[in-house]
């Protein structure tokens, strides 16, 4: 699973995922990706299964690129704990995808084939997406 080596803090504040994304709203790599449609949280465990369900389904064909990365920590307190006595160890790491964002890009495919291997993935995570092609590239089989 995705983590940083290291980190400058090693706890953060929640937040929240406002607006829409600043950078990452384009393909660079691939000729098909899947973006982000809304807002959300997407934990390193929910990138590793989404990885994996587009992998099975081009049956390691082509080139997949992840365009996000899990670096924020989320802290949890132990079950049955009372309320005090300071914020919780980090349990796991979450990356914050504002709309826009382009979270897979796809290249070396059909893409019918790419089509559905993100549907696959979408499934695994918690946020709306879209299928996008680059220009030209849907209508090439």
């Amino acid at each position: 699973m995705l983590s940083p080596r290291r980190s400058k803090h090693r706890k953060a504040h929640k937040g929240r995922v406002h607006g829409l994304a600043k950078g990452g709203t384009t393909l660079n790599f691939g000729a098909y990706g899947l973006k982000a449609s809304d807002p959300g949280r997407i934990t390193a465990r929910q990138i590793e299964a989404a990885r994996r369900a587009i992998t099975r389904h081009i049956r390691r064909a082509g080139r997949v690129w992840i365009r996000i990365f899990p670096d924020v920590p989320v802290s949890q307190k132990p079950a049955e704990v009372r309320m005090g006595s300071g914020k919780g160890s980090p349990e796991f790491w979450i990356c914050r995808v504002k709309p826009g964002r382009i979270m897979f890009e796809l290249d070396g495919v059909p893409p019918d084939t790419a089509r559905e291997a993100f549907e696959l993935a979408a499934a695994k995570l918690p946020v709306g997406t879209r299928f996008v092609a680059r220009e030209g590239a849907e209508s090439v089989s």
